[in-house]
């Protein structure tokens, strides 16, 4: 792979690899790769820190974590994941404040590639598309259910669509491009006009020659319905139980053990929105303080990315009472009570129309004045046979069907992700927005302290601390009234303690957004005192360490 990735391809694992392994040589003092588990197949799930070194430890410092590519056709996730990366990097060396205060004062946690399996499926010479493991389930035997199976049948590197002309077909050609299909509408349609039955590119298992049946792929996974909040066996793809596949068990337990996580956001596509939960309860049985710190955040993300916010169960909920669950955004605020989010990349209907799909267009599809706009865009945008966002159709004697035709969307590079050379204009300003909600955190800081003798060799020790972050230390309400996380506290040594706790603990401290609430008279809910009596020589050096679990750690030397 050359020195030098654009962003202009989908990368299969080596080469990410390696890529990843030439942006930690090149930056030595700002990136480090570790392994955090393995996935299905075996291979190395890596997590990419991110922080000046020179400045403390990743651990000590508040962080933001990112994610991408659970999915395996969402190529585009892990794309934006590398150009966040690179953000970061080429913006700490060509000095960039608000990059270098970032990773001076913050850590990036990111996962370019959760799902490396699956990715490899959806990228090999003859691809096969799965929504995320390609371990068997639930039958671990790999049994295909009688029905439709979606695979490349042509051997061209493509899964397209497949056409078969039915008097009765539910599908017919627009009236004014004939290659797009549309449904038939609802008064139906005019005598003598060719309708079809229009099937993903592939096989039909044990066909009886009538019926064709849409059964679940042997791998029928969903790994981003497989984390611990609301799951149920309900929800198509959830697993056998929370955290049983091996990808999910081993993200979760790398972020529980950095308890520095103050944000959350996962990488996918498609859609050009931010996703943030609830999926399975309304904004008003979410606490107001939570919801408000939500919008805040949101106007921020959709003024760098250009993508809307929106509620899941809010706005996306097709049916309030079959929810989804056991999403990672959702497990990142209920379980660990940080803000999540789920950017979804990519709109190809705002792409070929400027306008914005519908929120509910995951349900319904485009309507057939936007599809017709789609294929119109598509045929004008570069790019080989394989990466074609729309195939004109061609005869293909299928082994069970007989004559069909083969073509129409190509949705790897059409709905799923954008055409290759937009890539790097869509994941643009997704670093921006990482930066700014790093910096949100809460972040510790040493700002006052006092040494008073109180006789001989006997010393009074007042150390101030405060929040300069913005957000409260707890970083949500969600954490706060659940107990989730530990106070700030203060430790002193190198002397004889004769009042006090050696640890002392202030509790949450308030961060900037507290101006918002109090109206400017809520006098310093972000600052806290703690204070000792000592016994000690004159020209004694103490060490204070003020620490907590996500407003990161500062330390001070203290001379009687």
């Amino acid at each position: 792979m050359a020195d030098v990735y654009d962003f202009d391809s989908f990368l299969r694992y080596e080469a990410l690899v390696t890529w990843l392994d030439q942006l930690a040589d090149k930056h030595p003092a700002l990136v480090t790769i570790e392994t955090y588990g393995q996935s299905h197949q075996g291979r190395d799930l890596l997590i990419v820190t991110v922080t000046d070194s020179s400045t403390g430890g990743h651990g000590t410092k508040p962080a933001h974590w990112i994610d991408a590519n659970i999915h395996s056709v969402e190529l585009t996730a892990s794309v934006a994941a590398c150009r966040v990366l690179q953000h970061l990097v080429d913006g700490f060396t060509a000095g960039d404040e608000q990059v270098v205060r970032a990773l001076q004062t913050r850590t990036f946690y990111v996962v370019p590639r959760v799902n490396p399996d699956g990715a490899e499926w959806a990228m090999a010479d003859s691809p096969q598309f799965r929504r995320s493991s390609v371990r068997h389930w639930p039958l671990a035997d790999g049994h295909r259910w009688p029905g439709h199976q979606s695979e490349d049948i042509d051997g061209d590197g493509r899964i397209l669509q497949m056409r078969l002309a039915d008097d009765d077909g539910q599908w017919v050609p627009h009236p004014d491009d004939a290659r797009l299909l549309v449904p038939v509408p609802l008064d139906g349609i005019a005598g003598g006009t060719q309708r079809y039955r229009l099937f993903g590119e592939g096989t039909i298992e044990d066909f009886d020659g009538f019926t064709m049946p849409k059964p679940r792929p042997p791998q029928g996974l969903d790994m981003n319905r497989n984390f611990p909040a609301g799951w149920g066996t309900s929800v198509p793809g959830s697993g056998d139980h929370p955290l049983s596949e091996p990808e999910i068990d081993a993200l979760i337990r790398a972020m529980v053990a950095r308890p520095n996580i103050c944000g959350f956001n996962a990488f996918h596509t498609s859609g050009g929105v931010l996703l943030r939960p609830s999926s399975t309860k309304s904004d008003s049985a979410l606490p107001p303080n939570d919801v408000w710190v939500w919008k805040e955040l949101a106007k921020r993300g959709s003024e760098f990315t250009g993508y809307p916010a929106h509620s899941v169960y809010e706005d996306f909920t097709w049916d309030p009472t079959e929810t989804m669950s056991g999403a990672s955004d959702d497990w990142a605020y209920e379980h660990l009570g940080v803000y999540g989010w789920t950017t979804e990349f990519w709109d190809l209907v705002h792409a070929a129309t400027g306008e914005k799909a519908s929120t509910h267009f995951w349900y319904t599809g485009p309507t057939d004045a936007e599809a017709l706009a789609v294929v119109r865009w598509l045929d004008g945008q570069p790019g080989g046979a394989r990466t074609a966002g729309f195939v004109d159709w061609y005869e293909f004697d299928h082994p069970q069907l007989g004559p069909v035709e083969l073509g129409g969307w190509n949705d790897l590079y059409s709905w799923v992700n954008p055409p290759l050379h937009l890539l790097k204009a869509e994941v643009d300003g997704h670093g921006a927005f990482a930066v700014a909600q790093a910096l949100a955190a809460p972040c510790l800081d040493i700002k006052y302290t006092d040494v008073e003798q109180l006789g001989p060799d006997t010393w009074q020790v007042s150390v101030g601390i405060a929040n300069v972050g913005w957000l409260p230390t707890q970083v949500t309400e969600k954490a706060k009234k659940d107990g989730i996380v530990r106070p700030v506290a203060v430790e002193l040594a190198g002397a004889e303690i004769v009042s006090g706790s050696a640890r002392i603990e202030l509790g949450q401290l308030d961060g900037a957004i507290a101006a918002r609430f109090n109206r400017g008279d809520g006098g310093a809910p972000e600052r806290a005192l703690a204070s000792w009596v000592v016994r000690c020589p004159a020209g004694t050096e103490l060490s204070v360490t003020a620490s907590h679990q996500r407003a990161g750690t500062k330390a001070a030397v203290i001379t009687t």
